[in-house]
């Protein structure tokens, strides 16, 4: 049990370190007249696990083992840019998160077609 304490606390400590204001905040980059800062998300996901026991097939005798693993995801979501008009924040629209997005703001008029589409029907069929 030792071990596996040893370990989540090592990981999690590491977790502390990477995760700061530097990391999810970028280092300013200055672009003509405007400013651009850089603003991260990330995140991170691990498991531990351990098990002690004693064997009772052929190999007898006490047994234990332990694991780990872990992954970690880092995305750019915005840019703060500076100027000296305005300050705005823009969202990065990249990929499969910008894709999602569009997705999640066509779904409920897509949805609702389909809902006018058979109501009209149903409608039809009344009248028939």
């Amino acid at each position: 049990m030792d071990d596996l304490e040893s370990l989540v606390k090592t990981t999690m400590g590491e977790i502390e370190r990477l995760v700061n204001t530097r990391t999810l905040v970028g280092d300013p980059i200055v672009v003509g007249d405007n400013t651009l800062i850089p603003l991260i998300s990330v995140g991170f996901g691990f498991g531990a696990g351990s098990n002690s026991g004693i064997s009772t097939t052929k190999q007898k005798g006490e047994m234990s083992g332990a694991g780990s693993g872990g992954g970690a995801g880092i995305k750019p979501v915005a840019v703060i840019v500076i100027n000296k008009d305005e300050v705005k924040v823009e969202p990065v629209m990249s990929g499969v998160s910008g894709a999602i997005e569009k997705i999640t703001e066509m779904a409920p008029k897509a949805i609702e077609k389909v809902f006018e589409g058979r109501k009209e029907k149903k409608e039809e069929k009344k009248e028939k």
